[in-house]
């Protein structure tokens, strides 16, 4: 029985069903460009900027007061201050440039500074995850729940990789990935951080840090996992992932564990 969802988030996933249309004929533009020695690099840039516009157009026709808060464009102000969308038209570019089928198109709905709704939706493989304040998360209609894990080593993990430049980043994240491979089954760099945070939400990984997210990166995803009983805090424990652009979230049994690795 799928259940059954609000008008918020009928709003929410209609934007993106419509955005990925377009978007999946591109990928499959993008497929064909990988042989060429041009590349699809700009094409990939129009792209997401025609995903963005898309979700914009549709999101203001159902909530013509909310603002945004845009990766591509500048953000909007909104004449609704307490409401404001955050999104990522193309959440994996690097994935999406390649001709590998993950990345996604990533909503939520920041309501009073706190990510209040989400959506994450892999076009490819159709795969929907949406969540609402005290409303639970789901996939496709079915209700998720983060993994039982109870022992570390046990337990998948995901990260992201920091940009080239940022030595010391770069030293921090290499002790990071050395405490927790140590310990743990394993720890995957899938390059789209709303996914590994929409796979957290769905027990597939155990849970998720990264630092140097951009809002847009973290916020539905955020949603996603605390609906599903997990934990979503930034690198120091605190609730200011947005500020930070850091995030460690996990299920209630790892969060602490993941996190005192991390530190």
């Amino acid at each position: 029985m799928a259940h059954p969802r609000s008008a918020l988030l009928n709003v929410m996933t209609a934007a993106a069903q419509k955005a990925a249309r377009r978007m999946v004929r591109d990928f499959g533009e993008v497929e064909n460009l990988q042989v060429s020695k041009k590349g699809p690099a700009d094409f990939v840039s129009i792209a997401d900027k025609k995903a963005e516009d898309t979700l914009v157009k549709e999101l203001q026709k159902a909530r013509p007061d909310y603002g945004f808060i845009l990766e591509e464009n500048a953000n909007i102000e909104g004449k609704d201050t307490s409401n404001t969308w955050v999104i990522d038209p193309l959440d994996g570019t690097t994935n999406f440039l390649h001709g590998i089928p993950h990345f996604a198109i990533s909503i939520a709905l920041v309501r009073d500074s706190e990510p209040f709704a989400g959506v994450v939706y892999n076009p490819v493989s159709d795969e929907m995850f949406w969540a609402e304040k005290g409303q639970g998360a789901y996939l496709n209609g079915r209700r998720l729940r983060v993994s039982a894990r109870a022992h570390v080593s046990e337990c998948l993990f995901a990260t992201g990789l920091p940009f080239l430049g940022m030595e010391k980043d770069r030293d921090r994240f290499l002790q990071r990935i050395e405490a927790v491979s140590s310990v743990s089954a394993g720890i995957r760099r899938f390059g789209a951080a709303a996914l590994d945070l929409a796979y957290v939400a769905a027990a597939r990984f155990d849970g998720f840090w990264e630092s140097g997210l951009q809002p847009w990166d973290i916020a539905a995803g955020a949603v996603l996992v605390r609906e599903a009983g997990g934990f979503v805090s930034d690198l120091d424990g605190k609730k200011k992932m947005l500020e930070t652009g850091s995030v460690v979230a996990a299920t209630d049994k790892m969060h602490s564990p993941l996190l005192k690795l991390v530190k």
